[in-house]
Order: C-alpha cells, then structure tokens, then sequence
C-alpha cells in the first residue's frame, strides 16, 4: 500500500524538525542579549534551514534533487548539535539545557538519512 504525501509536513522527518527549531529557539531565550547576532543567530538560521531544506527536497522533481536536499538538511542539524556543544562549552548554556535538543537532533539525523537512502534507491530504479 502507497502512502500518498502531499505536503512536506506529512514526513516525520519535518515534524522533527519543525520541533527542534522551536526547542532552538526557546533555548536561545536563555542566551545573554549580546549573543543576539552571534551563537543565536546562527543556531536559529542553521535549525531553520534543516525544515526548509526538508520542504525544498520535498518539492523537488526528481530523487536525486530530494537526496541532495535532505542531505544538506542532515549536515545542518550536526551543524545545530555543534553550536549547542559551543554554547556549553563557553559556559552559556547547561549541559542539561541542551540534551531535549540533543535528542530531537538525533532523531531528526536518524529520519532524513532514511530519506536520503530512499530517494537514493527510488534514484537507481526509476533511471532508464
């Protein structure tokens, strides 16, 4: 049985997303104001671009544009988990502040590799 999918938030993948960006960005509530073009900024740009990468993958034609989008949405969440790491190792987050965020990364990674071999192998069969 197909599934059929027609918007971008009917894949797990984009709901996990769409729930890091909001963790994001309540952790970046707790940053000190001067971070506000800084740390914050980039953590909020780089877990944004996961969800729209997702959804431009979602809206490309063929397997190889989707693979390659739901690839660079995989390298912006390590990209997310990076800051986060920065962010505690410059002391201006906790540890246990930033393990939800973790988690949900983790997953999302998990999902949009998913992604990536399925539109890989769809990629192969449907080449003539």
């Amino acid at each position: 049985m197909l599934i059929r999918m027609d918007h971008f938030m009917d894949l797990k993948a984009a709901q996990i997303a769409m729930d890091l960006v909001e963790e994001v960005y309540q952790l970046c509530r707790k940053l000190p104001k001067e971070e506000m073009y800084g740390l914050s900024s980039q953590l909020k740009r780089s877990s944004s671009s996961i969800i729209a990468n997702i959804a431009e993958g979602f809206g490309r034609y063929t397997y190889l544009d989707k693979a390659h989008h739901f690839t660079i949405a995989r390298g912006e969440c390590s990209e997310v988990v990076a800051y986060l790491l920065v962010a505690v190792r410059v002391r201006l987050l906790a540890t246990q502040d930033i393990q939800r965020a973790l988690v949900i990364a983790d997953q999302a990674g998990k999902l949009l590799s998913g992604l990536i071999t399925s539109s890989r192998k769809r990629a192969v069969s449907h080449t003539p």
